[in-house]
């Protein structure tokens, strides 16, 4: 783990993913010092863009506030803010409370590993499904877990979109702020662009699909994004004022977050789909802004936003990727790269050389500027100036991009939490601990109800 500036305030991402929330603290002033994410191919990624970060490729199931410090390394500093997406159903089981069903447990260890670092402030993040009809007593009671182990919550709780915010797609999540008692409450943040709800397709008020990937060359010019996800190229167009932040072509690019050493000649994750003449014909025939009938892929419209990126379904139940929308002004599916833009993160945030772990992790994650407007909040509410650390930070070992489960499970010295068949019975033999491991991911991958 690379050294870092240690003046700033420091933050922990639990289920972390690849790092859109960590990458929105960090640009906004933090320093993520800690992420804890079970998937070990997530994590590999994490490690590979934050490698000034711990990771730890483990479940929060057990994690005790002791030893996460310890792996850390922070000793008894204190922690300014936690932050993660717990995955939940919020579904209610007659005659219980929703916090006390089993297939909520992880949330109960978000409280409880909050409670146990004693943050000062924590960010919950979760889909916008849990505000409504009886997902309601799963926030009620949520709130009222907080409040048991000494945090106050901002009310009344706040859905935001990230195309208010400066992303070029319409992705509505929840967020609670919670703050120790006798502390101020983060206050939600202003609003950047605010486009109409009839409007979101076709009108928006801040960066459209065409400003975010309209610069980046076809992959399918490019005969070495058949095999590999990355190609040298130079002849860049000319880039809108958000292509330009993605691709860091200023110091301002870099907010509050650390520079990061990296390659700006390089066209990376973006490993090309081959699709059928009859499929191009069928896209090129769509009308931007419309759903495709066959394939039901929804196209961009360069002067409008993306639809909600989503990420499918894990290995455990079924590999299902969902698909990535149409391109608006080519026959093709967008890259990962593209995705990647439409999503908020910068040319030089690598995700997985797959284009299956690569979609997956970007539908799965909070886009960077909404989760730095979120951050910057916390930071006003600590009354602390963000600033802008001097060191830079080179970029983990490409290898870690490339692995497979059993590779990346290798890597970090873990089990493999998608276990080993029988050959006879087809059966998956498990111990107890990757069983939960398993179960943990598939919660993690699921397409709750609002998402």
């Amino acid at each position: 783990m690379q050294k870092v500036d240690v003046v700033r305030p420091i933050g922990i991402d639990l289920f972390a993913g690849a790092g859109g929330l960590s990458l929105g603290f960090e640009q906004a002033g933090f320093d993520v010092v800690g992420a804890v994410e079970i998937d070990p191919i997530h994590a590999a990624v994490h490690a590979y863009n934050f490698p000034h970060c711990a990771v730890l490729p483990r479940s929060v199931q057990g994690l005790t506030g002791t030893t996460l410090r310890k792996a850390i390394g922070i000793g008894k500093r204190q922690v300014d803010v936690v932050f993660g997406g717990a995955p939940c159903q919020g579904f209610s089981l007659i005659g219980h409370r929703v916090l006390d069903d089993p297939r909520n447990n992880l949330v109960r260890e978000f409280v409880r590993i909050v409670g146990e670092l004693q943050a000062n402030y924590f960010v919950f993040e979760n889909v916008k499904g849990l505000t409504v009809g009886r997902h309601r007593a799963f926030l009620e009671e949520l709130i009222e877990a907080f409040e048991a182990i000494g945090y106050q919550v901002r009310l009344p709780w706040c859905v935001l979109d990230a195309a208010d915010y400066g992303v070029p797609q319409h992705r509505e999540r929840l967020f609670l702020y919670g703050a120790r008692k006798g502390l101020p409450l983060p206050a939600y943040p202003e609003k950047l662009f605010s486009p109409a709800d009839n409007e979101w397709r076709s009108q928006p008020k801040g960066p459209t699909c065409s400003d975010a990937i309209g610069d980046l060359p076809d992959a399918d010019r490019f005969d070495g994004l058949r095999e590999g996800d990355q190609v040298s190229h130079r002849a860049w167009k000319q880039p809108s004022a958000y292509a330009s932040e993605l691709r860091c072509l200023t110091n301002d690019a870099w907010h509050y977050g650390y520079v990061r050493e990296w390659n700006t000649s390089l066209l990376t994750s973006s490993a090309r789909t081959e699709h059928s003449e009859i499929s191009r014909r069928r896209f090129a025939a769509t009308v931007p802004g419309e759903v495709e009938p066959i394939s039901r892929f929804f196209k961009l419209n360069g002067a409008g936003l993306s639809n909600t990126l989503r990420a499918g379904t894990d290995a455990a139940r079924g590999a299902f990727t969902s698909p990535r929308p149409i391109h608006y002004n080519l026959p093709r599916c967008v890259t990962v790269r593209e995705m990647a833009r439409l999503h908020g993160f910068p040319d030089w945030f690598r995700f997985h050389a797959t284009k299956w772990h690569g979609a997956r992790q970007i539908g799965n994650s909070v886009p960077p500027p909404l989760a730095r407007a979120v951050a910057g909040a916390v930071m006003k509410a600590l009354s602390m100036e963000p600033t802008r650390p001097a060191t830079k930070v080179a970029l983990g070992e490409l290898a870690l991009i490339r692995m497979d489960m059993s590779q990346a499970s290798d890597h970090f010295g873990i089990a493999n939490p998608i276990g080993r068949r029988d050959r006879k019975s087809g059966a998956t033999k498990r111990k107890q601990h990757d069983i939960e491991a398993l179960r943990y991911v598939v919660l993690k991958e699921a397409v709750l109800v609002g998402d």
